[in-house]
């Protein structure tokens, strides 16, 4: 069972605003601290080539200072602080250095049980924060939510049930399971669900409805989704010269 704990300071961290400073006319740059993430990506490792990074739906990043991801073999959608730089090969859109990287908690949608019973996934109300990483690419759902933390023992279960409604695939329902944990201070977190179990919408951007339960009641949200993509990357790089940053 997969489950989280409440980011402390992360609410703050990701509504700020990024910027990269240059002290001098050398075009050496210096990134600030605390580190703060301008792009939210998924790190997509290659098998025995390191890795890169999808910023979008279309648009991936070579990562110019870094041979391997720091998630070892998972795919994780991560936030980032980067700045381009000169394109260093004809594989990706775009170059990149990257000043710092952490992933967050990242995990399948569960289609909906035949028996109905969602019981394990319990019935705690959250709330979903206006925020730039809401959203529906590359094949994920990127939420940041709210809820109540007060246990610090206890660590949170959600997940987002699939086949919800038999008249619309796209409708899915966010579940909260904060096991008793219901008292104590609000915070934020972030998590993304993988949605590989919804019908590929062949090219078209349909409506993605998400339901969830929140403090005032049941409400809905709505994204744009489109399937996830494939890209060419995997299959034209040039292996022998990621070998060489390996070494």
């Amino acid at each position: 069972m997969k489950t989280m704990k409440f980011l402390a300071g992360l609410a703050v961290a990701i509504m700020a605003v990024f910027s990269f400073g240059s002290c001098d006319n050398d075009d050496t740059y210096y990134w600030y601290y605390p580190p703060i993430p301008n792009a939210l990506v998924t790190v997509k490792p290659i098998d025995g080539a390191g890795f890169y990074m999808q910023l979008d739906d279309t648009t991936t990043l070579y990562p110019v200072n870094m041979a391997t991801s720091p998630f070892g073999d998972k795919e994780v959608r991560a936030l980032v602080c980067y700045r381009e730089v000169e394109r260093a090969n004809e594989y990706y859109d775009k170059s990149v250095e990257v000043g710092w990287i952490d992933s967050i908690l990242t995990k399948k949608a569960v289609p909906y049980p035949a028996d109905g019973n969602v019981e394990e996934y319990g019935d705690d109300p959250i709330e979903i924060v206006r925020d730039w990483v809401n959203i529906a690419e590359d094949g994920y759902l990127t939420l940041r939510f709210r809820t109540r933390w007060g246990n610090t023992g206890v660590a949170h279960y959600v997940n987002l049930l699939t086949g919800v409604n038999p008249d619309d695939p796209y409708e899915v329902e966010f579940k909260h399971n904060a096991f008793g944990d219901v008292d104590g201070v609000a915070g934020d977190a972030l998590v993304a669900f993988r949605l590989a179990d919804l019908p590929d919408t062949e090219g078209k951007t349909v409506k993605l409805t998400l339901k969830y339960k929140s403090y005032s009641g049941e409400k809905t949200v709505q994204f744009d989704y489109c399937s996830r993509k494939s890209t060419t990357v995997e299959g034209q790089i040039d292996r022998a010269a990621y070998s060489s940053r390996l070494k």
